[in-house]
């Protein structure tokens, strides 16, 4: 091997290749890429963002018997062959209720700051969240209470003004029914 280098064999054609030279430094190493969020607000209009972007909720049955956890699945489907982007009033991105109480507590959980945030879908992206609802409401830090046997509403909605003109909820109604 070392007779190769020692030979100027590396070194014969018109452009010489050597070991650990680097051709100049101007050429492009790798191409950069462009932010979805930046590419979106550029050329997607606000309200096809938002008509892009589909809210569903989805519960295994549609009755519970009491104290049976009641899980259910929030699907967020972009429809677009496009990243969207929407921006959001708080870094918080989307939220669930039952029976419009926020998260089934009474309690503030969290203060979430005054700056916006971003909800970034890319192209064609379905977003799937679980939760489970317990069939209790938080009415201080230590005590719950049980959920009345009857209907519920549980609703999602993305973290936008007016996010239900705009087509960004779901709810979907739970049968809660008495021990047998």
């Amino acid at each position: 091997m070392r007779r190769i280098y020692e030979s100027d064999a590396i070194e014969r054609d018109e452009k010489p290749f050597t070991p650990h030279e680097r051709e100049s430094s101007t050429t492009v190493q790798s191409f950069r890429s462009v932010n979805s969020s930046t590419l979106s607000n550029l050329f997607v209009p606000k309200g096809l963002r938002q008509r892009a972007i589909s809210v569903d909720i989805v519960t295994p049955k549609t009755t519970f018997s009491e104290d049976e956890p009641i899980p259910f699945t929030v699907i967020m489907r972009n429809s677009l062959p496009v990243p969207i982007t929407l921006s959001t009033a708080s870094p918080l991105l989307w939220t669930w209720d039952i029976d419009g109480i926020t998260e089934a507590t009474h309690v503030a959980r969290y203060d979430p700051p005054d700056e916006s945030g971003d909800f970034t879908f890319q192209r064609g992206e379905r977003k799937r969240f679980r939760k489970v609802w317990r069939q209790l409401f938080k009415v201080s830090d230590n005590e719950w209470e049980a959920a009345e046997t009857g209907e519920h509403t549980i609703s999602v909605q993305i973290n936008v003004p007016d996010a239900e003109e705009k087509g960004l909820t779901a709810e979907t109604t739970v049968q809660i029914s008495p021990d047998e």
